[in-house]
């Protein structure tokens, strides 16, 4: 007879606060009672201000309780935790949490839900259908399946898929590849790590129906070296899913061969950018390439390769299975389907929300956020990373949208949000977003490599107040030189947060004592 089933997450932002702890803890105190539980290390649902974030399954429905710690084990074992008892901690239905229930899961269906590492509890929630899907239907017809769902690179440039896709399955060679960027690297920014440890399954699934769309045969994962818990579960995951046949020769007697090997990263963010992430697969130092040729003709080893990110790939076995219809009918205009957006910084209510595309940012920040974790003002919020615009506090209904925030010369990006309240300089911010291009570099390019080391002494002297207006005039230019001339988006959108920065908060540029 098989015991409650208690769940406990082994993501790094449950295990960071402890979650591996109240596991044991849970252990020990179910064994002391005589109690038969079984114990499963799922993923976690995205409400990281909950975490560590307990359910146990009573008559088919998981009570959570949220924020537990381990000195709250033995009085949740006495208020009849194991039946879902009153407690301090309880927070009721897992699928009845407003934060959880609001949302609209697409990508992250499962996470949260099963066991990422067994091929049961995946396949129990559709997992591999759309694969045995595309195997009756065809390439052309997932091909067509991913062109007219909409679905744009959720990596940052929205690019769209289907088109990329299309320009290898036409492009004639003898080897293909599939490269799923996993080196997220952005500041704010954690889905693909939530993925890969709370679902991983889907990751390879996606990226073998993306394999046998455009007739590939292999498949890497370049996934950032500072994510060690999501390369074991990865290493795992990939084990267990050639054990069962869905990776290897002959996947399942389709006739298809795919494989997957797992590359990790070697701490450059300018790896993110797809060229120099494949000059890194290749064992060189990951310096961006020239374009073109695009990688969709002369990628990896110069084979014609489709480059996604995580999110992106993911997003496409759901799309299979429901139809581009169905994931298209979300989102707005050319935005369509859902992004998973990540509310980080100064925050009541960090985590992730998956949402169609235009909910607006201030909805995310208020509605689902609850706002600064310090209770003052919103004065700026960063999207996109380290090279996003900052957008002030009277832009916050801005639908989140491409196009509406290609408007306002800011970008949407991997999702990232980061919320800063009215302590926060923008100056510095300034500064810190050219002196970060200055660090991470790939060297290639002299708007880069040179534009942000100079961007760095015109800042300081703007706020020293040295020439002031004939700095100011000189950041500009600087940063027009940057976005026009640089290899990469490196260079390119360092620029972003600089001039969003002096056209919003032009206050902060002025010495110290006239603030």
């Amino acid at each position: 007879m098989s015991g409650t089933k208690i769940f406990v997450p082994c993501e790094t932002a449950a295990i960071s606060v402890g979650a591996d702890e109240v596991a044991f803890a849970i252990a020990q105190a179910a064994k002391k009672n005589g109690e038969n539980i079984e114990l499963i290390r799922n993923g976690s649902w995205g409400a990281t201000w909950l975490e560590p974030l307990v359910e146990v399954e009573v008559d088919g429905v998981r009570i959570a309780y949220g924020n537990v710690n381990t000195a709250d084990i033995n009085s949740m074992f006495d208020a009849n935790f194991l039946n879902g008892g009153k407690h301090k901690r309880r927070l009721g239905p897992t699928d009845k949490i407003p934060y959880l229930m609001n949302q609209e899961r697409w990508t992250f269906l499962r996470c949260g839900l099963i066991n990422p590492l067994s091929i049961e509890d995946f396949e129990l929630h559709q997992g591999f259908e759309a694969l045995k899907k595309a195997f009756t239907d065809g390439a052309k017809a997932v091909l067509e399946t991913v062109t007219e769902s909409g679905l744009r690179g959720r990596g940052g440039a929205g690019f769209p898929t289907g088109i990329k896709w299309r320009t290898v399955a036409n492009a004639e060679a003898d080897q293909k590849y599939i490269a799923c960027n996993a080196d997220e690297g952005d500041s704010g920014t954690f889905s693909d790590r939530m993925l890969m440890e709370g679902d991983p399954l889907s990751l390879i699934e996606s990226m073998a129906i993306a394999g046998f769309a455009v007739g590939a045969s292999k498949g890497y994962i370049y996934l950032r070296s500072e994510y060690p818990l999501a390369h074991s579960v990865l290493s795992r995951a990939i084990e267990t899913a050639r054990e069962a046949g869905w990776l290897g020769k002959n996947i399942k007697g389709s006739g298809f061969d795919f494989d997957i090997e797992l590359h990790l990263g070697a701490g450059s963010y300018v790896c993110g950018e797809e060229t120099a992430m494949l000059e890194s697969l290749e064992g060189k130092r990951g310096i961006v390439r020239f374009k073109p040729p695009l990688p969709a003709l002369e990628g990896l080893f110069g084979k014609p390769t489709v480059v996604n990110n995580v999110i992106t790939l993911a997003s496409v076995a759901n799309i299979i299975n429901f139809g581009d219809a169905r994931y298209a009918d979300m989102g707005v205009d050319q935005s369509k389907g859902t992004l998973a957006f990540q509310l980080t910084g100064n925050i009541k209510r960090g985590g992730l929300v998956e949402k169609s595309f235009g909910v607006t940012l201030r909805e995310l920040i208020e509605d689902w956020g609850g706002g600064t974790a310090s209770g003052r003002p919103v004065k700026a919020v960063q999207v996109g990373g380290p090279l996003g615009a900052y957008i002030p506090a009277n832009q916050l209904d801005i639908p989140m949208d491409y196009e509406a925030f290609i408007g306002i010369g800011a970008m949407i990006g991997h999702g990232g949000i980061v919320v800063f309240d009215d302590t926060a300089d923008m100056a510095q911010l300034a500064r810190f977003a050219m002196e970060f291009c200055a660090i991470e570099s790939c060297g290639k390019c002299t708007p880069c490599r040179i534009g942000s080391t100079r961007g760095v002494e015109i800042i300081d002297k703007l706020i020293k107040d040295v020439d002031h207006q004939q700095n100011y005039e000189l950041l500009i230019d600087l940063c027009d030189t940057m976005e026009g001339a640089s290899l990469c988006a490196m260079g390119g959108m360092t620029p972003y947060p600089v001039k969003s920065a002096l056209k919003y908060f032009a206050e902060d540029f002025t010495p110290s004592s006239e603030k």
